[in-house]
């Protein structure tokens, strides 16, 4: 799924979350928080951060590179936290992706989550071509003891950002998961944002 580059203010996906949900909106190369004043629903899953995994499993490094073959990725990955908002925080830079590290590392139980800028006003940011992914797409983590977990895409999805599935997004599951969001549909040139969310499948292989 392309996206359209613009000149000027191009768009900035800034993929603001509380724990659910992705905005994007538009910002600089420099804007960290590039914040919305227009996100649906911003109310977190009860219970899912107090979710704790029955199954007894080592501790995992975190991650620190992405690599996705396929799409020519290979970039650092930044640990996000929350905002003063208690939003999910934003890679601060376009050609970087970060991973929610309230959530499940890469091949821990649970879905893994990574975020991604599409672009900004200076052309085509790090998931710019997550849209091209097809199932059975390897997708790389590299992580801090020198081991790499390894996922295959099982499917990839756009949602309108009023529909975005939060459950099949961020809410537990039984085995090593990863998702990989970032912004896509088209763009609203009136209120500075992409309509919807690109999101990213995969299990672990």
């Amino acid at each position: 799924m392309a996206q359209h580059r613009r000149t000027g203010a191009t768009a900035f996906c800034s993929l603001l979350a509380v724990l659910l949900l992705g905005t994007c909106t538009t910002a600089d190369d420099t804007d960290t928080s590039a914040a919305s004043t227009a996100a649906p629903s911003r109310a977190a899953h009860s219970g899912l951060s107090s979710y704790r995994s029955t199954r007894a499993h080592s501790e995992t490094a975190p991650p620190v590179r992405l690599r996705i073959p396929s799409i020519d990725v290979d970039t650092g990955l930044e640990a996000l936290g929350r905002a003063p908002d208690q939003s999910i925080e934003v890679p601060r830079h376009p050609n970087s992706a970060g991973w929610w590290a309230g959530g499940p590392r890469p091949g821990q139980v649970g879905p893994a989550v990574i975020l991604g800028h599409v672009d900004s006003e200076t052309g085509p940011a790090v998931f710019f071509r997550l849209g091209e992914l097809e199932a059975g797409d390897e997708v790389l983590v590299e992580r801090a003891d020198g081991t790499t977990a390894r996922f295959l895409v099982t499917t990839l999805d756009r949602y309108h950002k009023a529909e975005f599935p939060s459950d099949l997004v961020y809410y537990p599951s039984v085995e090593p998961e990863l998702r990989l969001v970032t912004c896509g549909g088209p763009f609203d040139s009136s209120t500075g944002h992409y309509r919807d969310n690109l999101v990213a499948f995969a299990t672990q292989a």
